[in-house]
């Protein structure tokens, strides 16, 4: 970073976010395994831990089973945990913040070692599981609502539930809302919203309707496992999907993560609320670049730096220290 940039830019923080459903595909990871033996270590980990090659569906699986969520989730959090490892040992500079979109808030927690990866990718192995035998297929749906304010689509799930289930999922941006609920609720209110000016409306290819009611039941059995878990103190401060504030207590991180299942992402209040903390560098660790989409949305001044592969780390870490290794 230059003098005056340093002297005009206040916002010196770092957030490392990381990914959720919707970045997986096949041949994730499998750059970092190749380059990094801290990659390889945690993809052999996972299957270790999993009882399966996780690491073979990754790099060379069907694609409809990357898309089952009891496998994507795993997957997802395998690969960012593998790119943060990579990140460690190039000696990245360390974050001031962690955040994660949904099932990637685990990756942030494992990053700030306030729960092993090998507990956290058991555990998200669960929560897909939980989360997939919670709504019978077909019963459930997402939708991508955009260019409309967060009110009018509250009021138009409203409007559309009739006894049935239809809610705001994830509040990505100010140009994008996703809803969640029963499939003929879902249809209902992408109607009335076309009606009433969204841009598009879009169905979305997800296995289950994730953070609505429709997940109480996954809740009640992923909040047993959690329960499990004694979760340190975080050596970063994590801004929470649910409350969308910083939190850096292990004692929280339970009862965050439980809620976090059947209660919207906020991931444009947390975005905001990083930035108000002073970030201005935002690396998006893991699969895709989906989380960087995203903060530009919500603010264009912002840098979005990306680790996926060697590629990217290096050019990344040049971004951020002005040198390459």
């Amino acid at each position: 970073m230059s003098e005056e940039s340093e002297i005009e830019n206040p916002k010196s923080k770092i957030a490392y976010v990381f990914p959720g459903q919707g970045s997986q595909s096949v041949g994730m990871g499998k750059d970092l395994y190749d380059n990094f033996p801290a990659a390889k270590q945690v993809f052999e980990e996972a299957d270790d831990a999993l009882r399966f090659s996780l690491s073979e569906m990754c790099f060379t699986g069907r694609e409809a089973d990357l898309q089952l969520t009891a496998n994507t989730q795993p997957a997802i959090l395998t690969v960012s945990i593998a790119a943060f490892r990579s990140i460690e040992a190039e000696n990245f500079p360390l974050p001031d913040f962690v955040a994660g979109h949904s099932l990637g808030e685990y990756s942030a927690l494992v990053a700030a070692n306030a729960l092993s990866f090998s507990d956290a990718v058991k555990t998200v192995r669960k929560r897909g599981t939980y989360m997939q035998e919670a709504v019978p297929n077909g019963a459930g749906a997402m939708a991508a609502i955009l260019g409309l304010p967060l009110e009018t689509v509250e009021i138009a799930c409203a409007d559309a539930a009739q006894n049935e289930i239809c809610s705001p999922a994830n509040i990505n941006s100010p140009a994008q809302i996703v809803i969640a609920g029963n499939t003929a609720a879902v249809d209902r209110a992408c109607e009335l919203l076309k009606e009433r000016g969204a841009k598009r409306a879009i169905k979305l290819n997800v296995s289950a309707p994730f953070h609505c009611d429709l997940m109480l039941a996954a809740q009640e059995r992923l909040a047993k496992d959690l329960r499990k878990i004694n979760f340190s103190d975080l050596k970063f401060p994590i801004i929470e999907n649910v409350s969308a504030e910083a939190n850096a207590k292990g004692e929280r991180v339970g009862i965050a993560l439980t809620e976090q299942v059947s209660k919207p992402v906020r991931w444009a209040d947390s975005i905001e609320n990083l930035i108000n903390e002073g970030v201005g560098t935002f690396v998006e660790v893991g699969a895709g670049k989906v989380l960087s989409g995203l903060v530009r949305q919500i603010n264009r001044d912002v840098r979005c730096l990306n680790v996926e592969n060697a590629e990217s780390l290096k050019n990344s870490l040049q971004a951020v220290t002005g040198s390459s290794r």
